[in-house]
């Protein structure tokens, strides 16, 4: 096969694939281990449906409903696009008897669209719009696949690892935000066997860059056209987007940003230096260099002094998850932290509000006792190791892998002290 991320080659018998797959699904179900045809796109899939907890029984559960759901859609940066999205990909879904389907991030699918008939089958597997589709919940599938791998990809048939979805065929895009490169969501087209087709991929693909290019040309809602964009959750070195101008920022200068987008109204010499420097050796002098070359960087007119300050509307991803949280959108909240904040920093300030702000979501997470939710955070780099989320997935989901990490965080909670200390971001 020329092309991994294409379900059929050219002349491959498509009643013989399904024959031979639906006995190497058996295999690894019963097994675990892989046999011909299964592609290794799927083949890794499988494992890591395998290793979340998924059974080949399962079926997906429905996350949002009604004004949540409706709440959550608007506010998503994908229904700027649908217009779009409907115009290139909608048609060709109701003629072909197909489904379009848009997710976000976590696999949610937020709109499920096309012809009646098909819309009714697929309402049996819940695929509706709120359910989670992400691979982590009902394993190998093409919109929860593209966002976990950020590729293109199709899934034929019984390469779907439930079976429940093993009659059907897709082809999956993932969405990237044009500012910071993130996947924010996919665009799938689902239906029957004749989807498996390099074709498919392709123009589902072309559709997900279309969306790009759209999202690239917008101005945020509500945001200046001369605001500061910030993004520093999950990353050591902060990235800014100043007059469609992309800069990646040192780490002190990611810290600096980060303390200034808090406080608009300024921040005094003095002020800085406590909030950024642990060694009270620091001197004025050295703050007064970094200061100058950020403002250098920066360009004329956006650092501010005396005090020190943003002469510009700045949006940071820290501000939108805070936002979310105190409105108590907890799942948008979760969809919109990418991350500890400038988890290098050893900046005092920064540290205090990465710890105020991780603390903040994981109590709001137990608090909420989705699973879903739970599930995300705790295979997510930050949270494999938070033995409360793992105490509360555990009494919510208590799947035999579930049970067996939170077994792992235990002995090493009861380990001697230094062999195994917990350190929860």
């Amino acid at each position: 096969m020329t092309d991994p991320w294409v379900a059929l080659e050219p002349g491959a018998d498509p009643v013989e694939r399904v024959r031979t797959l639906r006995r190497a699904h058996e295999v690894f179900t019963q097994g675990g281990a892989v046999t011909r045809p299964v592609r290794s796109v799927v083949a890794d899939s499988w494992r890591r449906s395998a290793r979340a907890g998924v059974g080949p029984e399962g079926t997906a559960r429905v996350d949002l409903t009604d004004g949540d759901l409706g709440s959550y859609r608007a506010e998503h940066p994908l229904a700027r696009v649908m217009p779009l999205v409907r115009e290139l990909l909608g048609t060709f879904a109701a003629d072909g008897e197909h489904l379009l389907a848009v997710c976000d991030a976590q696999g949610r699918l937020l709109w499920v669209e096309g012809h009646p008939a098909t819309r009714r089958r697929a309402d049996g597997m819940n695929f509706v719009p709120g359910a989670r589709w992400a691979e982590s919940e009902v394993g190998t599938n093409a919109p929860g696949t593209a966002v976990a791998v950020d590729r293109p990809v199709q899934v034929f048939a019984a390469e779907h690892f439930i079976r429940q979805v093993q009659p059907w065929t897709c082809a999956a895009a993932p969405v990237h935000d044009p500012r910071t490169g993130r996947v924010i969501g996919a665009i799938d087209i689902t239906g029957g066997d004749g989807l498996a087709h390099p074709h498919s991929l392709g123009f589902v693909q072309a559709v997900a860059r279309a969306a790009e290019s759209q999202l690239a040309l917008l101005v945020p809602p509500g945001a200046p056209a001369d605001a500061l964009q910030l993004t520093a959750l999950g990353r050591d070195e902060a990235q800014l987007l100043v007059a469609g101008r992309k800069v990646r920022l040192s780490r002190r200068h990611s810290e600096i940003l980060v303390l200034l987008a808090r406080h608009p109204e300024g921040l005094s010499g003095d002020e800085l230096l406590c909030a950024l420097y642990e060694d009270e050796s620091v001197t004025p002098v050295t703050l007064r260099a970094e200061l100058a070359r950020l403002r250098r960087l920066l360009g004329p007119g956006l650092l501010g002094s005396r005090p020190y300050r943003l002469m510009v509307p700045v949006e940071s991803d820290v501000a939108i998850v805070e936002r979310r949280l105190e409105t108590g959108a907890v799942t948008s909240a979760v969809t919109a932290y990418g991350g500890p904040l400038l988890p290098g920093s050893q900046a005092p300030a920064v540290a205090r509000l990465r710890h105020r702000l991780a603390e903040g979501l994981r109590t709001a997470l137990i608090a909420r006792r989705d699973p879903d939710l739970l599930a995300d955070w705790a295979h997510a780099p930050w949270g494999e190791e938070d033995l409360d989320v793992w105490r509360a997935l555990a009494a919510l989901r208590p799947t035999p892998t579930v049970r067996a990490r939170l077994r792992e965080l235990e002995a090493e909670l009861r380990a001697p002290a230094g062999w195994a200390q917990r350190r929860r971001t």
